[in-house]
């Protein structure tokens, strides 16, 4: 099998760039590899298998369905209040109930209808919605004829993602007190206005020591280096073995015991981990409460749980620590709508960053009192997550902030459809999709990983120095390190076979290890990149037999 065509100084330069950016380097070798066969008439039988990205390839219909019926009820309830050939008016509350009982019966037959009527009944039924008042906010938010009010979030969504959320980042036992939400545009929106409010209300400071839990997505570790704000990163690294060879992606204690260094201001995680896709341990959970109860009581955690649907009886971090804790989630790989844009940020009402708030010194006060001044006559008492919102328009266009309200109406709907039988059955059949495809990998590559039952699949880490230690000794792992960049494998997968991973290096793993997305490919489609990356694997060791080393 031939070597890659660039020199090792050159792989070495690639290496500095951002995983995501290298991954079009390694898109671009893949492509060749599909043109550049000789003598091969069906160029088509170079397949590239891009795994380095983690937009999934299934849909949750259902749910999208009673969403375009709603915009027909809606469009009804606009055209019956104003109708001037394409001019309609705004939807009444009223009557909507009534109005859509009779919308179903004269509709039994559109796609959708039937999914609606449930989970409108549903959350009248669960939260106790007045119901003109619910379906009015249904109808008005999707034909969007209105500005976000309230700006963070809309009342009924509110609560039904809050609904959401304890069933599914809580386990059904949700922290006492209430968790305010701020719908946001992803989870991606989230992570910017954290850190850009924290900043902005003085709570970090540029130089501030955070720290990251590793391995962990790459913004994590790209935005503490920006200027912007420089944080001095501490690292936990996930660096157990259950045996030689066989990486469990854990915390050992003493990593975890970095976070009692009062110092040490907020941790990111991601949790379940990207790559890993672990969720986090009791063990390690238990230990940062303990962390938070004597040695660091101020800590702040962002904890990013977008995958936590993945994992059985999943419980975030944030249900142990509600007060040290602001959750991100996102709707986009569950329910396979990464277009929609649809994210959440939750914080306990009574938590430490308003306490911290409130315990600034008077200067402090003053400068935010008038950052803020022309938005409420009391502006020390405006809450921290009220004061994201404000932020995320500059405060000045804080009477236009808020995510658009389609958008919150797609998001009730996927909550209310995960409460009903059909949701329960759809997270069984994608956590299948992605365990499956994970075994067909690891058949494909003759690999072996720790069994692990809080493991989501979304994605899979594989540390190729601890297999090549594994399988052939410790003399070929440390051949590979003299000759090779780590990056090496994948330059090679690229190029003579049209695999494109990632570098699980760029993600703060292990230089050697390697990131595969388990959701946008067909399922025999990791059973050929798992031969294809034996293949790779093999061609090393014929180097290194040769060698003689």
């Amino acid at each position: 099998m031939p070597k890659p065509t660039f020199t090792r100084e050159e792989i070495r330069s690639f290496a500095q760039l951002s995983p995501f950016e290298l991954k079009d380097t390694f898109i671009s070798l893949a492509k060749e590899a599909q043109e550049d066969q000789p003598g091969q008439k069906d160029k088509s039988q170079v397949q590239m298998l891009n795994a380095g990205r983690g937009n999934p390839n299934w849909v949750a219909t259902g749910p999208r369905e009673a969403f375009y019926a709603l915009g027909y009820f809606s469009l009804a309830e606009s055209r019956r209040v104003w109708t001037a050939d394409d001019l309609g008016g705004m939807p009444e509350v009223k009557g909507s109930g009534e109005r859509f009982d009779a919308f179903v019966r004269q509709h039994p037959d559109l796609p959708g209808i039937e999914l609606l009527e449930k989970s409108v009944a549903y959350a009248v039924e669960r939260f106790g919605f007045d119901r003109d008042s619910f379906l009015h906010e249904l109808t008005d938010s999707s034909v969007g004829d209105n500005y976000p009010v309230p700006d963070r979030m809309l009342p009924h969504a509110e609560r039904i993602v809050r609904g959401y959320l304890d069933d599914e980042m809580f386990d059904g036992k949700p922290p006492a007190g209430t968790t305010s939400l701020f719908a946001t545009e992803g989870g991606t929106a989230a992570m910017c206005y954290i850190f850009d409010s924290l900043m902005k209300n003085g709570l970090l400071r540029k130089g501030d020591r955070i720290a990251l839990m590793v391995p962990v997505f790459t913004p994590y570790i790209e935005i503490p280096e920006l200027d912007t704000y420089d944080f001095d990163v501490v690292t936990v690294e996930a660096s157990l073995f259950t045996e030689t060879g066989v990486r469990q992606w854990r915390y050992p204690a003493e990593e975890v015991a970095k976070l009692e260094d009062p110092s040490v201001k907020l941790v990111c995680l991601v949790n379940p981990s990207n790559p890993p896709s672990l969720a986090l341990s009791r063990r390690v959970t238990d230990q940062i409460k303990e962390i938070v109860a004597s040695k660091n009581p101020n800590l702040l955690i962002v904890t990013d749980d977008v995958y936590g649907t993945f994992v059985p009886g999943f419980r975030s971090i944030a249900a142990d620590l509600p007060r040290n804790t602001l959750l991100v989630y996102s709707y986009s790989k569950h329910y396979g709508a990464t277009g929609w844009r649809l994210g959440v940020i939750g914080l306990n009402d009574d938590n430490v960053i308003d306490a911290m708030l409130a315990g600034l010194p008077e200067e402090e006060k003053e400068r935010l009192n008038k950052r803020y001044g022309t938005l409420t006559l009391e502006p020390g008492k405006m809450r921290f997550i009220d004061r994201m919102v404000a932020d995320s328009r500059q405060v000045a266009l804080n009477h236009t902030a808020g995510l658009s309200l389609p958008q919150q109406v797609m998001m009730v709907l996927f909550s209310l459809f995960d409460m009903l039988e059909e949701g329960r059955a759809y997270k069984e059949r994608i956590r299948g999709i992605v365990n499956q495809r994970l075994e067909l990998l690891l058949e494909g590559a003759w690999m072996k990983i720790s069994e692990d039952p809080q493991r989501a699949a979304y994605y899979i880490e594989l540390d190729l120095l601890a297999e090549a230690e594994r399988v052939h000794g410790k003399p070929f792992a440390d051949f590979l390190e003299k000759n090779y960049e780590p990056v090496d494998p994948l330059f090679r997968l690229a190029q003579q076979t049209g695999v494109v991973l990632l570098n699980g290096g760029g993600f703060d793993g292990p230089e050697w290890s390697v990131r595969v997305s388990l959701a946008n490919l067909d399922d025999l489609d990791y059973l050929k990149i798992g031969h294809h990356l034996r293949a790779i694997f093999d061609a090393y060791a014929e180097e290194w037999r040769a060698s003689g080393a």
